[in-house]
């Protein structure tokens, strides 16, 4: 008489030969348990060997680049290990207010503190070596971190002026190409990053009026509470993106070339962002009559108007 183990692989081949197979637990042949000399069910794990891996969504990092310190240095951008000097202290004067702005400490609190514009009435008047001064010096802070957005997507200048290539960057975003992740240069100054302007577009204009950016600049004002994010704009009476972009800052820093932009033209540009509850002046190419304080004669100097302090610098 054939064992009861011999039986049931018998069984087994002929359920197999008939084409009977049970899909949620299949029946493999010789692996029948036994107790007490009878065959017992088997308990499988079935396997679905077509189905598909879990799809995992791939972590998204941003580019790191390197900045040369000592050929922007050459260039008059102050860099966070050169010695101390007039211009960077400079900004440091025209960073502090915005900072208390920007942390909720001023006279009252602002929506997007944070989010500082920095523009022009008229191209040249440095408004890109302003933003650039001033992300840089806002980076030495020890408790702050500092984003830079080249928001003049009809001029970029802000790579140019670090020695960087162009890449995807703001309007790759708005257009739904690209993610912020991945269009953000974290770069070997430890607090700043850089958002560059990205592919040119036609619609530009539009494209900083949708909702899309009105969406990216909430998220990017609260998503971390630490950062102040500086815009470099185009100048306002060239185009109409910097006055949209204005309508979302919490605070504007306005360039004017002294001894050049007319006074009929400054007016006209402040008018267009009366908007925003905070408006700093900043005199560029200014002259003094006095020895600047730590040696390094005429040039730089700072007077008082619109409220704050208005640092003084030498445009490159």
């Amino acid at each position: 008489m054939d064992s009861l183990i011999e039986q049931a692989a018998r069984r087994l081949e002929q359920l197999r030969q008939a084409g009977v197979q049970n899909h949620e637990n299949p029946v493999q042949p010789g692996l029948v348990a036994v107790a007490n000399g009878v065959p017992q069910p088997s308990v499988h794990v079935a396997i679905d060997e077509s189905a598909e891996p879990e799809a995992t969504t791939p972590q998204v990092t941003s580019k790191y680049v390197e900045i040369d310190l000592a050929v922007v240095a050459a260039a008059g951008v102050v860099t966070p290990n050169a010695p101390r000097s007039h211009i960077a202290d400079q900004f440091r004067v025209l960073k502090r207010p915005l900072i208390k702005n920007a942390m909720g400490k001023g006279a009252s609190p602002l929506a997007h503190g944070n989010l500082i514009m920095v523009t022009s009435a008229l191209p040249g008047e440095g408004k890109s070596f302003t933003s650039l001064n001033l992300a840089m010096s806002i980076a030495t802070e020890l408790d702050h971190t500092v984003m830079l957005v080249d928001a003049d997507v009809a001029r970029p200048s802000i790579l140019r002026m670090l020695g960087l290539p162009a890449g995807p960057g703001l309007l790759d975003v708005l257009e739904d190409k690209a993610e912020i992740p991945s269009v953000l240069l974290k770069t070997n100054i430890d607090k700043l990053t850089i958002l560059p302007s990205g592919t040119q577009h036609p619609r530009a204009t539009e494209l900083l009026a949708s909702d899309a950016m009105r969406d990216l600049l909430d998220h990017m004002g609260k998503r971390y509470p630490d950062r102040i994010i500086i815009f470099d704009s185009p100048p306002l009476l060239l185009t109409t993106e910097s006055r949209v972009l204005a309508s979302q800052m919490g605070q504007i820093v306005m360039v004017v070339n002294a001894g050049k932009t007319l006074q009929a033209d400054v007016e006209h540009a402040l008018s267009t962002i009366e908007a925003c509850p905070v408006r700093l002046m900043v005199l560029n190419r200014a002259r003094t009559d006095f020895q600047g304080h730590y040696g390094y004669g005429y040039g730089y100097g700072y007077g008082y108007g619109y409220g704050y302090g208005k640092p003084q610098h030498e445009e490159q």
